[in-house]
């Protein structure tokens, strides 16, 4: 199921490259994780919508850098309702460090996932987070053992898919913190419709979430109707007043 490179746009070749010679670390983690499903749960039972906002520097997909101290943008996504954060921790297209993550998790207290492109047991040994971003496209067949190492050290795994085949390999491995992509990994293109689509045949136990290409109230609203629990920003987030832009999707109920 790897994806072969003739598929991928050439931003994402390159940044797999890279992913495959980047070490992992020296010791086994092990994670005390804050509940993502407590904190999506806490936030639904407050009319509020669940969102998890990413603290992402620059990205092949954005123009220009954000430079800002990336400890203040969680603290002002927290501040605007975050329900959690995702933190690049891929350095070379991302401008993301694990240094970066580190430090964001001890200046908040809610989950923090790590959004890397994780293809080895032993990158998962890199830095603690709350949960840990899988791409199913992108481990293929090794996906359950990905999954079963995740939780050995105690991550939650948000496996993320975007096509049929890859939901199945997903429910199949046992994930029950899905993220649907509306990003074609291959072509670089945004389709909210990608997770209409898929969503019906997710179970009601896995705990589903749509990534990429929610930007205004509409969008999120649009989204929530189809049934996500819970919303990864980045882009739309980032671009502007973090916690104000926070606050304006966090409360489009």
């Amino acid at each position: 199921m790897n994806a072969s490179g003739d598929e991928l746009a050439p931003e994402v070749r390159a940044i797999l490259d890279a992913a495959r010679e980047r070490p992992g670390g020296d010791t086994r983690v092990s994670v005390d994780a804050r509940s993502f499903p407590d904190a999506v749960a806490e936030t639904a039972a407050d009319g509020r919508v669940p969102v998890i906002t990413e603290v992402k520097p620059t990205s092949p997909t954005t123009d220009g850098v954000r430079d800002d101290d990336p400890v203040e943008l969680a603290r002002e996504m927290v501040a605007g309702g975050a329900t959690a954060l995702s933190v690049l921790t891929e350095p070379d297209h991302f401008g993301g460090s694990t240094e970066s993550l580190q430090r964001i998790r001890e200046a908040v207290d809610v989950p923090v996932l790590r959004k890397d492109f994780v293809l080895r047991e032993e990158q998962l040994d890199v830095v603690e987070s709350d949960l840990v971003l899988l791409i199913a496209r992108f481990v293929g067949d090794d996906l359950p053992d990905l999954v079963e190492a995740a939780r050995k050290r105690g991550f939650q795994p948000l496996v993320e898919v975007h096509t049929r085949d890859e939901l199945v390999a997903a429910l199949a491995a046992g994930a029950d913190v899905v993220g649907i992509n509306n990003r074609d990994l291959g072509k670089l293109e945004v389709d909210l419709a990608t997770f209409e689509e898929l969503a019906p045949e997710v179970p009601d136990d896995v705990l589903l979430v749509a990534e990429s290409g929610v930007k205004t109230p509409d969008d999120v609203r649009r989204m929530r109707n189809a049934g996500a629990d819970a919303l990864l920003v980045g882009t739309a987030i980032m671009d502007g007043d973090v916690r104000q832009n926070t606050e304006s999707l966090t409360t489009s109920t």
